[in-house]
């Protein structure tokens, strides 16, 4: 047999393409997978040795025991001091045994469930499965249509229907861009409304002030037809505790933790700790800040109610000393999720990790940034990712054209991800065989039977020759997602709901409403 010329090389590709029905679809709706998380099938890296996640630790502990951590909320120092924990008469400043920490952490569970308004999108978190997460609290949007601009309702909505209608988004960690046309007081009544009737899938609520999160929690249990009791027994919603680094926990994060742990709900630790800003300028002087950190807030949450789900958040990055802004998908970035997630394995602890980068519009760096992200991610038994897809702008602003390409990486990582299983026909001996040298596999039995199953076909990439491509009018990655996006949502249809959920739901919010929301001052 003979080597196929271009020509007739293209012409085989064409055929087999339409014989597997993947041709008319190329790029678009074909690319979306169904609903199911991704398991990771091999072992996460190790980037630091044993002896030196040890030092590390035995460093953490050094600074909880002698220097101690800022608790700002009384309540928590109450609670804290009740524990074991060594808290002056009016003074602020809270020192930890590092026995008293390490018998708070071994109360939290090495893996729950995060259950779902849909039971079909409920999610396991911990052991080998990961959580693909939207982007959360970006106070900008941006696409090619509108520019870059404050973020509105109708941008905050749009990007919960994307994150719905593709099952690679698996929650909501926030909201994707803050909706600043609706008033602080009643905003977050919106906002989890919202991710209840637009999407059906888990979510984040924020810990900023009593009464916000008391909010979310009924909400939620209207949502999800559960009793309060039920509810405190089921997980259903979580929120991101920040610490106010570095060596501080404040007023709204520790009411945040008392109310969400008081109830069951999830917690997910995460110290925001820049290196030479907020942290020491060295990967591992940072570490160990935001390792001290973590384990206080995680010890915390259990001397609220042990057995409470939490998790261990990283976000250790550098900055850029010339300017002080956040650079992220950086080498230094890397090795801190990867330490990170080192540290929470030996506290049997899950790990939150997240896809960021620094980039101020859909480029290269983008791209690249955010890879590395992922990688790191993957590799560091990340079990939750944060900030998913959108992420721009060091999390100054949510792209829908960046949502589109970080939906082709989320679906290359799962694909990626998915362990190589074959029998003795997938070795394809035969087929060689049957070809024999010199010849091409297109049309073969052994090709078309698998080939719908066989490939990933993503988003964005673009696989023709330059002269087809050229010919097609030149469509950039930015200009192809920006009409995905817009076909995307015109396609997009609302989850059911229960009717008399959604009328007890709605007379809820107007009630809030009338009684004029939370207080915006705290």
């Amino acid at each position: 047999m003979t080597t196929l010329s271009p020509g007739v090389l293209g012409a085989a590709v064409s055929s087999a393409r339409r014989r597997g029905g993947r041709e008319a679809k190329r790029g678009g709706i074909a690319a979306i997978r169904p609903f199911g998380q991704s398991v990771r099938s091999y072992p996460p890296v190790d980037l630091a040795s044993q002896e030196a996640v040890q030092q590390i630790h035995d460093a953490s502990m050094r600074v909880l025991s002698e220097t101690g951590i800022n608790v700002l909320h009384d309540g928590a120092r109450a609670i804290m001091k009740q524990a074991g924990a060594d808290v002056m008469p009016g003074q602020t400043r809270v020192r930890f045994d590092p026995a008293l920490i390490m018998q708070c952490i071994s109360n939290i569970p090495s893996k729950f469930t995060l259950h779902a308004r849909n039971p079909a999108h409920n999610l396991t978190v911990g052991g080998n499965e990961m959580i693909f997460c939207m982007m959360a609290s970006a106070p900008n949007s941006s696409s090619l249509d509108h520019g870059r601009r404050s973020g509105t309702q109708d941008d905050f909505r749009n990007f919960l229907k994307l994150a719905q209608i593709h099952p690679i988004i698996q929650a909501l960690g926030g909201y994707p861009v803050e909706p600043t046309d609706i008033h602080p007081s009643i905003r977050h009544l919106d906002c989890i409304s919202d991710f209840i009737t637009l999407t059906d899938k888990a979510y984040h609520a924020y810990s900023l002030g009593q009464d916000r999160i008391a909010d979310a929690l009924e909400m939620t249990r209207i949502a999800h037809g559960l009793t309060q009791d039920e509810l405190r027994r089921q997980p259903s919603l979580f929120t991101i505790i920040n610490t106010n680094s570095p060596l501080q926990l404040d007023i709204p994060m520790m009411q945040g933790v008392i109310d969400m742990a008081t109830m069951g709900q999830p917690v997910v630790i995460t110290p925001f700790t820049l290196s030479g800003a907020m942290a020491p300028v060295t990967i591992p002087g940072a570490l160990v800040l935001q390792n001290a950190e973590a384990l206080a807030a995680l010890a915390f949450s259990q001397m609220v109610n042990p057995g409470t789900p939490a998790m261990y958040g990283g976000f250790t990055s550098n900055v850029d000393m010339k300017s002080g802004s956040p650079a992220f998908g950086t080498p230094e970035y890397m090795k801190a999720q990867h330490i990170g997630g080192q540290l929470a394995r030996r506290y049997g602890i899950p790990y939150r990790t997240s896809n960021v980068c620094a980039a101020n519009t859909v480029d290269a760096q983008a791209a690249y940034e955010s890879v590395f992200s992922l990688w790191g991610a993957v590799n560091s038994g990340g079990h939750m990712l944060m900030h998913g897809a959108g992420w721009m702008e060091g999390g100054l602003c949510c792209s829908y054209e960046k949502l589109i390409l970080d939906i082709d990486l989320l679906q290359m990582v799962a694909e990626f991800l998915k362990p190589l299983k074959f029998n003795d026909a997938e070795l394809g001996v035969d087929a060689i065989a049957d070809v024999g040298p010199g010849g091409h596999f297109f049309g073969t039995a052994h090709t078309q039977e698998r080939y719908k199953d066989a490939f990933y076909a993503p988003i964005l990439s673009d696989w023709r020759n330059y002269e087809s491509w050229q010919e097609a009018g030149e469509p950039t990655a930015m200009q192809k997602a920006n009409g995905i996006w817009k076909q995307r949502l015109a396609e997009y249809e609302p989850p059911v709901l229960d009717s008399a959920v959604a009328e007890e739901l709605r007379e809820f919010v107007e009630r809030r409403k009338r009684e004029g929301g939370v207080a915006t001052d705290f």
